[in-house]
């Protein structure tokens, strides 16, 4: 049962992760709709791989902390009801 409930949690950050990769990569460089190829070999000419992760993962971590405080406020709230 646990298993399964670790699963599914791990898919659903896994989508939240993608999706502010997709679009954030879409708001920096608008050219990967009209033009990916010429982005691509941009990249691969600058060798620089790996930071379109390091920014997603950075504003990812921002939105679990205000998910997290959300979270943690709505528990003080119930907690203070009864």
């Amino acid at each position: 049962m646990l298993q399964f409930w670790m699963i599914n949690l791990l898919k659903k950050e896994l989508i939240y992760y993608t999706v502010i990769l997709v679009v954030l990569a879409l708001i920096m460089h608008p050219d990967l709709l009209s033009a990916p190829l010429e982005r691509f070999e941009l990249m691969n000419t600058r060798g620089n791989y790996i930071h379109p992760f390091y920014w997603s993962f950075g504003v990812y971590l921002i939105v679990v902390i205000v998910r997290l405080l959300i979270k943690g406020i709505g528990k003080l709230k119930d907690k203070f009801k009864k």
